[in-house]
């Protein structure tokens, strides 16, 4: 990742586990040779209706919930299209993922395509999830320098690993 050291912004909290390669780009829009739009296409069968219309109730179609940053669920990551899932969320804007567990060929894509995962413990990552939830406003800075994720509200930070 080319030039963040510290990254400092509100955060989409999406508090699902599980979350593979279909759930974040539905297969039946992946295209193997052409990167555009992808970002329209990020968590497609939950942002979406069947009819194409947006589901006022997914987090990503409120505007309150916005920022750099998303926070998923344990196990994010897994499955087929891994390099089009990152596409989808560096796209969208995203430049860093935090989770518990990543996925390995998740994790080595997100890199190569300029976005950061943060694996944290279970328990950071309910606090963030939680306080980010009731409070859209919350700032979490990501020091990739000294690997520390910080929850400013509250300074409650832990250290992560980052190769």
């Amino acid at each position: 990742m080319t030039g963040i050291k510290h990254l400092l912004s509100t955060a989409v909290p999406l508090a699902i586990n599980n979350i593979d390669t279909d759930k974040i780009v539905p297969v039946n829009s992946i295209s193997i040779h052409n990167r555009k739009g992808y970002e329209k296409k990020l968590f497609g069968h939950w942002r979406y209706h069947n009819d194409g219309s947006l589901n006022d109730d997914f987090i990503l179609n409120n505007d309150a919930y916005f920022g750099k940053i998303l926070i998923a669920g344990s196990n994010f990551g897994g499955g087929k299209y891994t390099e089009q899932a990152v596409w989808a969320i560096h796209d969208y804007g995203f430049k860093a993922v935090i989770s518990s567990s990543f996925n390995k060929n998740f994790k080595h894509k997100a890199l190569n395509n300029n976005v950061l995962t943060v694996e944290i413990s279970e328990d950071f990552l309910e606090t963030l999830l939680h306080k980010t939830t009731s409070n859209p406003k919350s700032l979490i800075l990501v020091d990739f320098e000294k690997q520390i994720v910080t929850l400013k509200d509250t300074n409650q930070s832990e250290k992560f690993e980052f190769n």
